[in-house]
């Protein structure tokens, strides 16, 4: 499998770039569908949050060019998007990949978000068919590789996101959050993280608006803080957002919401008290020339590196346990890839000793017909084991070979065991290797039901 991820983040393109490449979720089906289409291009996932937008497509060959299809497909030229995107191929594409769904490339190290956020993408390719055998296993051994780096180390303790970075900027705006008026525009997952960061740092007043009111309800009815948001109806967003001290926006509006004449007029109505809006959102929420009035102050995600930078400090050693868990799961899925291929020459021969074990017992069968039912399972498990004992050696053999990429050797003992034709291109994935075969295997575990082996041997059918 050929391997291309192409895209652009918050360290390589400013914000200003990344709204422009931004595709909203209801249209990352299409994108995909549309980057699979591609000649040479079998399967594919696009990945599209605040801080980046990524294209993952398995190829047919290594020459496969898929850049032109972003600028295409959202018509920016090529001279201006050019200079911002990273390309990754193959293993370097699994290793990057790996380390966006652990957190490990995030503006804020060690948040949980990405995580939901790269299977929702994978969820998406999944329902749009572009996401098959061949990324599949790649996208779960990304996303196991995640969880272990989760679990096992303590990067991801803190409670520390996006949203709780733009609250730690209005702390240090105000000094404190005591008695502030605080407006989530948007009710998704950032919205409700903020929500109870706010009022864990001593918010009296949350407002909550969101484009579809059930939602908001629900994200309000929901929540489980001293302090239950306050919902407000979308057509009454603009005038009541001038009763918020600070207003913390987060929609997928594909234009600002925000613009400089609206905040001159809550500049009037709050008596030109201050007044902060974070936008985390990308597209911008607010437009930037708000930020020209004197009595607003406005914080966009990239304004926020400053804090993040704080606790990538904090997370340093965890980070580097963090890489090198990563380093360790993408070698071993690197393994599994080089022997998956071999399963179909696995799964003939044992198919091929089963044949001739079935053989020897039906050539047995006269001497065998008159065994009690506790006797037939001791001759059913004895061949069992003894095939399993002798499949040992040539199998393990055909997965280090593989592991070691060494075509010859898996040709001579396909030759051996007259395996040349085995259907090897039916490979897919990491799910179709069958379990391996040992010396202390339980051959009863495949075994047909004792009183079914009793009859077949009394009645021939062996």
């Amino acid at each position: 499998m050929n391997l291309i991820l192409l895209g652009i983040n918050h360290k390589t393109a400013p914000i200003e770039l990344r709204e422009r490449v931004a595709i909203p979720r209801e249209r990352l089906g299409e994108a995909a569908r549309g980057l699979a289409g591609i000649a040479g291009v079998s399967e594919a996932m696009i990945l599209s949050t605040c801080n980046r937008v990524e294209m993952l497509a398995a190829t047919n060959s290594p020459g496969v060019d898929v850049s032109n299809f972003l600028l295409e497909h959202l018509a920016i030229d090529a001279a201006e998007l050019r200079p911002h995107l990273y390309e990754y191929r193959d293993q370097a594409a699994v290793l990057h990949l790996f380390r966006v769904a652990a957190s490990l490339d995030s503006m804020v190290v060690g948040e949980s978000q990405i995580l939901g956020q790269v299977k929702d993408a994978y969820t998406v390719a999944r329902e749009a068919g572009t996401v098959s055998h061949q990324l599949e296993p790649l996208l779960q051994s990304a996303f196991a590789a995640a969880k272990r780096v989760r679990t096992e180390t303590e990067i991801g303790n803190t409670s520390v996101s996006i949203a709780s970075v733009a609250v730690d900027l209005a702390r240090k705006i105000f000094g404190s959050l005591t008695e502030k008026t605080v407006f989530l525009v948007g009710a998704g997952k950032m919205s409700e993280l903020a929500a109870r960061h706010l009022v864990a740092h001593g918010a009296s007043r949350i407002l909550l608006a969101n484009r579809t009111l059930a939602r908001a309800t629900r994200v309000a009815e929901n929540f489980t803080g001293s302090v239950r948001p306050q919902v407000v109806a979308w057509d009454r967003l603009h005038e009541t957002a001038s009763q918020a001290d600070i207003v913390i926006t987060s929609t997928g509006a594909p234009q600002p919401i925000f613009l400089r004449e609206h905040g001159q007029a809550f500049l009037h109505q709050r008596r030109n008290r201050p007044m902060f809006f974070i936008d985390i959102a990308v597209p911008r929420d607010v437009a930037p020339e708000i930020n020209r009035l004197e009595g607003i102050f406005l914080y966009d995600i990239d304004d926020l590196q400053s804090v993040a930078a704080a606790h990538l400090a904090e997370r340093t050693r965890e980070a580097g346990d963090a890489e090198a868990m990563i380093a360790v799961e993408v070698e071993r899925f690197h393994h599994r890839q080089k022997t998956v291929h071999v399963a179909p020459l696995i799964v003939a021969l044992q198919r091929r000793a089963e044949e001739m074990r079935l053989s020897e017992l039906r050539r047995m069968h006269p001497r065998l017909e008159e065994l009690s039912v506790e006797q037939a399972a001791a001759v059913e498990a004895l061949s069992r084991s003894l095939v399993n004992k002798f499949l040992h050696p040539p199998m393990q053999a055909l997965k280090l070979a593989a592991r070691e990429g060494d075509d010859a050797r898996i040709a001579e003992i396909s030759a051996a065991w007259s395996l040349a034709n085995a259907p090897v291109e039916k490979a897919t994935d990491e799910q179709s290797m069958p379990r391996s075969t040992n010396q202390n295997s339980d051959a009863s575990d495949a075994a047909a039901p004792v009183e079914e082996l009793a009859v077949a041997l009394r009645r021939g059918a062996l």
